[in-house]
């Protein structure tokens, strides 16, 4: 029967799956360890929702379905799209994934450190940022003691690396 021939209440919106967060075309999906057991993590959390979701009313039981299947759908192409890198593995004397740097902006009189990981593991407050944020780019392939330029909108300041360390 076509869809003209539904009663309006009887029609069910699509839902919205959120999207995961932004990963650029052609970049690799790399994940720390403790990344790659978030999103497993994740997972299994939203397996278990959908085994246990309560039988409500069947058009709210199929939409929250749809719901979690769709987000299942987006976390598994991101788990298989994953590579792990060990942080350990990375040279310890230059600014890689996974590496904690510690760093001090020319204009600022504190010093500030983050971890380098994956988009999905990334949370600015645990002081974890994004491979492919403009900061982690910016300081990636450096070393201790190095001073570069770092544009921040219309303004170019200069960062120094003061330590890094591999965990």
């Amino acid at each position: 029967m076509s869809r003209g021939f539904v009663k309006e209440g009887d029609q069910e919106e699509t839902p919205i799956i959120p999207p995961r967060a932004a990963l650029p075309n052609g970049a690799t999906n790399y994940v720390t360890p403790t990344g790659m057991q978030l999103l497993l993590n994740e997972r299994k959390q939203l397996e278990q929702e959908r085994a246990t979701l309560p039988t409500k009313h069947e058009q709210q039981r199929r939409i929250e379905l749809a719901v979690i299947n769709g987000k299942l759908d987006l976390l598994n192409e991101r788990i298989a799209s994953a590579r792990v890198l060990e942080p350990n593995q990375q040279p310890k004397n230059e600014v890689r994934f996974g590496a904690t740097v510690t760093y001090k902006i020319s204009t600022s009189t504190s010093a500030q450190t983050f971890q380098i990981v994956g988009v999905d593991e990334a949370d600015v407050a645990k002081q974890k940022i994004a491979f492919v944020a403009p900061l982690a780019v910016a300081l990636t392939g450096n070393n201790v003691g190095d001073i570069l330029q770092f544009k921040l909108g219309k303004e170019i300041r200069e960062i120094e690396i003061l330590n890094i360390i591999y965990k």
